[in-house]
């Protein structure tokens, strides 16, 4: 290797361990000539280990609009804008690598979601989401992971509806039957469901004082999106288009950035607690 691409390997962190054998040994065979003892150099602590990569997942995109609120917001805005927001947020922490399923206005099968979360080796996946209800009367933020059935009718409902999202997909995305989803759920180890379920707890804890949450806010459905046998994974819903007071408060960035505190709180306390794993 000619001098000058060794000692630019070198500043630039990248020279493999067999160059740099070779490299040490020409230069101790060189220095018998002038020195009897030649010493190898002394190593000097250890790489850190990779920041934890969150998997930040704005729900709906491009010809799926999600919840329409009543004033003709679009949900796919609202999430894509919070997620690009908590983005922001945990990568001032420094603590944190992210990224996010999409960061422009274009359509991802639920499956595609799930795929890049797992390519990515991602050691949390967190889908944002503000969808509407039949009961315009119901406000306040929720979290959702993933089970077998649902905790209750609503959350079946919700489920449901996100589940369809893939119908914007065409003839070639296609929604997983009964039977299908019945066997992914039984695929998710129990270990994820630990991780996943501790997640929900600190999204629960974070928002208590700052966001309004539903009654029993942590609430699980066969959420196709949260169906990772290997990752922790949320679903979080920021609020209710079809309520008109969340749409209004989603409709502002400074509601938006004070749920992003709460979520970046909430994977602070999740990576913080013991057992909850940093792999990434």
């Amino acid at each position: 290797m000619p001098r000058r691409t060794f000692l630019s390997n070198v500043a630039g962190g990248v020279v493999g361990a067999g160059v740099l054998a070779g490299s040490l040994v020409r230069a101790s065979a060189r220095a018998t000539h002038h020195t009897a003892a030649v010493h190898a150099p002394a190593v000097i602590g250890r790489a850190q280990p990779p920041r934890p990569l969150v998997m930040l997942d704005p729900g709906h995109g491009g010809k799926d609009p999600g919840a329409i609120g009543f004033s003709g917001t679009y949900e796919k805005h609202v999430a894509e804008a919070a997620a690009q927001e908590l983005a922001r947020q945990l990568l001032a922490t420094g603590r944190y690598r992210v990224a996010l399923t999409r960061s422009s206005d274009h359509f991802i099968p639920l499956d595609g979601r799930v795929d890049m979360a797992q390519q990515h080796g991602a050691s949390l996946f967190v889908s944002m989401h503000a969808d509407a209800l039949h009961d315009a009367s119901v406000r306040g933020a929720s979290v959702y992971t993933h089970a077998h059935g649902a905790s209750d009718s609503q959350t079946a409902d919700l489920a449901r509806t996100e589940n369809s999202a893939d119908r914007f997909g065409g003839p070639m995305v296609h929604g997983a039957s009964p039977e299908v989803q019945r066997i992914l759920a039984s695929l998710v180890t129990e270990e994820t469901r630990k991780g996943s379920s501790h997640m929900a707890q600190a999204v629960v804890s974070a928002f208590q004082s700052r966001v309004q949450l539903l009654t029993h806010p942590h609430r699980h459905a066969a959420f196709a999106v949260l169906k990772s046998a290997q990752i922790p994974s949320v679903l979080v819903e920021m609020g209710f288009m079809s309520n008109r007071l969340d749409e209004a408060a989603l409709r502002q960035a400074g509601h938006r950035a004070m749920v992003a505190g709460a979520m970046c709180r909430a994977v602070n306390l999740y990576f913080a607690s013991a057992g909850a794993g940093l792999a990434g």
